[in-house]
């Protein structure tokens, strides 16, 4: 498939031209419920907005035939509030999709009408074709060029879906298989036991008859479990780049490891840096199907991607010229281009967090008002990145009126309004070197309380000004009216708690 620029032309219109509204998925999967909300929905679109809620809704599926019965109530639980970010934000349109579990599920429809009646809007829930055709549309959006097999592990299914195949070698679904293996609807007895897991493995793969013809070709990975394979690998590796998307292993490499991980206990991947405490249950599971489809198929790399379902979908409705454009020059636009219309204002913000910070100095308010105003420094870069990246550029800004241990304090508050920075970068030596500990920790809270601003509100201010925050008798409180009870869902309760650990305070959430 021929890739083609956008003119520059094609630009300076793109910039003339009224800017289209924010798009959103909602994928209700096996495992987890993900909100993303992307700054448009063309070529390239860029997400402005990720949340992820694990509710298991596929627990046990082949030995109960039901979804789990916690996992759909915290899901029906956590589903208004994304839509409520999603209004918010002024999405123009959302898609909620349900995939294995849901299908599959004998209560799976009673979910999908509840779930409805709560959201106000349509659940599509996919047949295991259409989940696996929009998988693979989601990795040749990212990468065009793609030819060969892609494989989506979810918590109730993996999909197999051949690529390329067209004119130009690349830019084309073809077959595709849905197999029951996903390691949440599987019996936990049966998984612990591997030679018969692996067997069982073996014989679904068996019945793909067209997986053994890719052999030599390229093996394109999806899903979470997969990608903390890939971080575990790049962590044993000592990989310079923290960045999963088209991250490549040989085959013969990726099939060792792979055998050498799914061999390994719970308990031991808790002791090995780089992996995710939520994915040691599965990741042994995970690791054993994948060198398993490496045998069946031969590939010859394998090459990871962050696209997948979601953007597959936003994907299938581009029309084929816009399907043809260069994701990368368009994305390039984006970013020199974006509006900042999406972002809560730094001043809002500055207010919002005051009641947390009484007892500060009035250099100390000044220095926190400067965080703020620059809170949304790196909303552009890659997330692994986010705070790496605004913990140097706001060491290095052109900017006078403050000293060196003032710049140190605002950089690791703007770094932490992403996320924890990485304590032994040059960066962080810098910082030590400049600011005591205690002072590091008071730029550390503010960070976590722009953090928790921008997920309660989805970074708009209208939003954020429903709510209140209020600290006293060793008590970090967040006031939530009574209508936006539901905005205060598990992942807001958890930064709430973060943030009041930072100050030396219990946390706790006033509805009503």
């Amino acid at each position: 498939m021929s890739i083609t620029a956008p003119s520059a032309s094609d630009s300076r219109d793109r910039l003339k031209a009224p800017k289209a509204p924010p798009s959103a998925v909602v994928d209700i999967g096996s495992n987890s419920i993900r909100l993303v909300v992307y700054e448009s929905s063309d070529r390239a679109p860029l997400p402005v907005f990720n949340e992820k809620l694990l509710c298991g809704l596929g627990r046990d599926l082949d030995a109960t035939g039901r979804l789990d019965g916690q996992g759909v109530e915290r899901a029906l639980e956590a589903l208004p509030r994304f839509m409520d970010v999603v209004r918010a934000m002024g999405v123009g349109r959302v898609d909620l999709l349900a995939t294995a579990a849901v299908r599959e599920a004998a209560n799976g429809q009673d979910f999908v009408d509840r779930a409805r009646t709560i959201c106000g809007h349509d659940v599509e829930v996919l047949s295991g074709e259409e989940e696996a055709r929009l998988s693979g549309l989601g990795v040749l959006s990212g990468t065009p060029e793609a030819d060969g097999v892609m494989g989506d592990l979810g918590g109730g299914s993996v999909e197999l879906v051949e690529l390329g195949g067209g004119a130009g070698g690349g830019g084309e679904t073809g077959a595709q298989a849905t197999l029951p293996l996903g390691p949440l609807r599987l019996d936990a007895k049966l998984v612990a036991k591997p030679a018969k897991a692996k067997e069982l493995i073996d014989k679904r793969l068996r019945d793909v008859s067209w997986l053994p013809k890719a052999k030599g070709k390229t093996f394109y990975v999806v899903g979470g479990a997969w990608r903390s394979f890939a971080r575990l690998h790049m962590e044993q590796e000592r990989y310079p780049l923290h960045i999963i998307h088209h991250y490549r292993i040989r085959a013969e490499e990726a099939a060792e490891f792979s055998d050498f991980i799914a061999k390994l206990s719970p308990g031991t991947l808790q002791k090995i840096p780089g992996v995710s405490k939520r994915r040691i249950e599965t990741l042994p599971y995970a690791s054993m199907l994948l060198n398993r489809v490496i045998a069946a198929m031969q590939p010859k790399d394998v090459v990871f991607s962050a696209h997948g379902l979601r953007e597959g979908c936003l994907f299938e409705r581009l029309s084929p010229a816009e399907r043809a454009q260069d994701p990368l020059l368009t994305a390039c636009r984006h970013i020199v281009h974006h509006e900042r219309a999406l972002v809560v204002g730094g001043e809002d913000l500055f207010s919002w967090i005051a009641a947390l910070f009484e007892d500060e100095s009035a250099e100390q308010r000044r220095l926190r008002h400067a965080a703020c105003l620059l809170s949304d420094l790196a909303r552009w870069e890659h997330p692994d990145y986010r705070a790496e990246h605004a913990l140097m550029r706001v060491m290095r800004l052109p900017v006078v009126g403050l000293d060196h241990p003032g710049r140190a304090f605002i950089a690791v508050a703007v770094a932490a309004r992403h996320s924890q920075p990485d304590g032994d970068s040059p960066q962080m030596e810098t910082v030590r070197a400049l600011l005591p500990g205690e002072e590091i920790e008071r730029a550390r809270a503010i960070g976590l309380a722009m953090r928790l601003a921008y997920t309660l509100s989805g970074g708009i201010t209208r939003q954020l000004s429903r709510f209140e925050l209020a600290r006293a008798d060793g008590l970090i409180r967040l006031h939530v009216p009574a209508d936006q009870r539901h905005m205060a869902g598990e992942v807001v309760e958890r930064r709430l708690a973060t943030l009041a650990k930072a100050l030396g305070a219990e946390s706790e959430v006033v509805r009503g």
